[in-house]
């Protein structure tokens, strides 16, 4: 009667009371009209109690002088039916409870039902209905006991023990009711706790998606833009001079090997099987030169203007983003200003912050198509937020373009 805790019987909902395997299995058993195994089990103990209880007062209503024998049957009969309406506790409990006041006033016989309905309704109704009914039914007590007063025990007794009685009952179905909500609110608890940690798990699998997406582009955008560059500076100048030729084609073998290895390195990543391995060392600040370098090789004019004394001592964190704001900078002055001079400057200290400028005048001639996704400056902007700086742009008069990044440096 009191129900049964869903953590013990995860895979059983038949032992679990109706109002409770609705909530655990939705489309099994439990649905609305249709009882548990655990239910037809209490309904049929209920009925069992009424009819116990039933023939105790059957029994002491017709040794009682102060009934008449009409009137003691007339109590067995309204208690028979007061007893069978019991299976229709769970239907109208409310309807049920109001029905058996009169009744218990009437016929001791029916006691045994009416204290059934009292307890359903205390278990299945809020306490404002248990209240007003519970109230009507212990004001009938000195009514009752005063119309059929019990001859071996005095009228003072006998109506403390009816209070009482109608007391326990109540407080009896209130404690299952409560345990009732009880389990229901760990059950909804632990559902909004799965809930919530399969949308951190989401979260947390598209902040990966997000950060390899940026990576990639980071690191391949850069190489194949140099493959697009010079790939269409062969198909445009068939009859350039064979240095030339040999230098793209230097340019564009080197660039599609590194891309290999990044890529490589990223699927590696994607796949968990080389998650565990050194991998490439990434790239820090120190590593400027070398892209400018590289940048200059591919025909690109690029002035680099570096004022940090020791570029080795900026934190690994921070030259990584400085490194990829520079690189997708200088990528995207390939792609929309072919032949403009950048200017790349770099300025800081531990405890002022690094602030890295690029600038680049208008192309001096036309600009060759070159696809992108034109998603690079937004992720260089995530990745600046990300490390705690800000980044900004904006096109210059004439066609240049200048964009400016600040990241702390801690002292």
């Amino acid at each position: 009667m009191s129900g049964t805790d869903p953590t013990r019987h995860p895979g059983r909902p038949w032992a679990l009371p109706s109002t409770i395997a609705r909530e655990f299995d939705p489309g099994g058993a439990g649905r609305r009209g249709r009882r548990t195994v655990r239910d037809w089990f209490a309904d049929f103990s209920c009925f069992a109690a009424a009819v116990l209880l039933g023939m105790a007062g059957a029994d002491a209503i017709s040794a009682n002088p102060h009934v008449s024998e009409d009137l003691a049957d007339l109590d067995q009969v309204v208690g028979a039916l007061a007893c069978a309406a019991v299976w229709l506790r769970r239907r109208w409990p409310l309807g049920l409870a109001v029905a058996m006041v009169p009744v218990a006033l009437v016929s001791d016989t029916g006691g045994g039902a009416a204290a059934v309905a009292l307890f359903t309704l205390a278990v299945h109704r809020p306490f404002r209905y248990v209240a007003w009914v519970g109230a009507a039914s212990i004001a009938m007590i000195p009514f009752a006991y005063w119309m059929r007063p019990d001859p071996e025990m005095p009228y003072g007794v006998s109506l403390a023990f009816g209070v009482l009685i109608s007391l326990t009952v109540i407080g009896w179905g209130m404690f299952v009711r409560s345990r009732r909500e009880l389990l229901l609110s760990l059950h909804d608890r632990a559902l909004r706790a799965e809930n919530e940690a399969s949308l951190r798990a989401e979260q947390a699998q598209r902040l990966a998606r997000e950060a390899i997406a940026r990576e990639m582009h980071d690191v391949l955008a850069h190489r194949l833009t140099l493959l697009s560059v010079h790939a269409g500076a062969l198909e445009f100048r068939p009859d350039a001079p064979r240095p030339e030729i040999v230098r793209a084609a230097g340019v564009i073998r080197e660039s599609a090997h590194e891309a290999l290895q990044d890529l490589r390195q990223v699927i590696g990543v994607l796949r968990g099987g080389d998650t565990d391995g050194p991998g490439r060392p990434q790239p820090t600040l120190a590593a400027l030169d070398a892209l400018v370098a590289e940048c200059r090789a591919a025909g690109m004019k690029v002035v680099l203007d570096s004022r940090v004394t020791d570029p080795d001592a900026v934190p690994a964190a921070l030259g990584r983003t400085a490194y990829r704001i520079a690189q997708e900078a200088l990528t995207n002055a390939r792609k929309h200003a072919p032949g403009a001079e950048v200017t790349v400057t770099v300025t800081g200290a531990p405890g002022e912050g690094l602030t890295m400028t690029v600038r680049n005048p208008a192309p001096p001639g036309d600009v060759p198509k070159v696809p992108g996704s034109g998603q690079g400056l937004i992720g260089l902007a995530e990745r600046a937020s990300l490390a705690g700086g800000r980044l900004g742009h904006h096109a210059l008069p004439g066609g240049g373009f200048h964009l400016e990044a600040w990241l702390p440096w801690a002292p």
